[in-house]
């Protein structure tokens, strides 16, 4: 076939080179070259259609290989996908045959600690409420004892407290009494103090008046401001 294209092209490109006759439409050709070049053409011709009839003839052929190809190919996948189904499947379910049995392991293991961590739980409870009875047992003999002490102590601390009394009354009465003696020899001390003031103002009058001087009023009386 390509031949035939080959041969086409270089008739045309020799009809278009051609020199052509004057007032004419028509055109010298060498005879020989165009005979070749048709030559070829016919030879070329019945060998490609004889390929071309060989294709069309196997066409129907290869579309049916073709096709029980596409089937194999088809069934082929589909049993492979089945395959790998049923191996995950199995793969599926061996995984979870693993994990209940490993859940089931794990539950044993869970319930026996339970039952020892309540056992455990249990016997220090028990222990506990013993040590807590028998504590409070010994507080409650240790309170008896201490309640019978301080009632043999009532006396005692009856007489002390009146002891106490006795003691801060007659603390009271000795610190009124000093009260009073101080009170009493303040008093003394400042009426003794305004009568030496007094003596020696009028003693600073008598002295002056000699001289002439006016005597001050009221030099000789003192007002008597140091008294309460």
């Amino acid at each position: 076939m390509y031949r035939v294209f080959e041969a086409l092209d270089e008739l045309v490109t020799t009809l278009e080179e051609a020199r052509g006759i004057p007032m004419t439409s028509s055109c010298v050709v060498p005879r020989g070259d165009v005979l070749e070049l048709l030559d070829d053409i016919r030879e070329a011709i019945p060998a490609e259609l004889d390929d071309a009839q060989d294709v069309l003839d196997h066409r129907d052929e290869l579309g049916e290989t073709a096709r029980q190809e596409a089937e194999r190919t088809v069934t082929g996948a589909r049993d492979e996908a089945a395959r790998l189904v049923a191996e995950a499947r199995d793969h599926a379910e061996s995984v979870v045959a693993d994990a209940q049995a490993e859940a089931d392991r794990i539950a044993v293991v869970g319930r026996r600690e339970y039952q020892e961590l309540t056992g455990r739980a249990e016997a220090e409870a028990e222990r506990m409420i013993a040590a807590g009875r028998t504590a409070y047992e010994r507080a409650v003999a240790d309170g008896r004892a201490e309640q019978s002490r301080l009632v043999e102590q009532t006396q005692v601390v009856q007489a002390a407290r009146a002891e106490a009394t006795r003691i801060h009354d007659e603390v009271n009465t000795e610190v009124h009494r000093r009260r009073a003696e101080c009170d009493a020899y303040v008093e003394g001390t400042l009426t003794e103090f305004e009568d030496l003031l007094n003596r020696t103002l009028r003693a600073l009058g008598r002295g002056r008046t000699p001289y002439g001087g006016p005597v001050p009023a009221g030099v000789g009386e003192y007002p008597g401001n140091y008294r309460n």
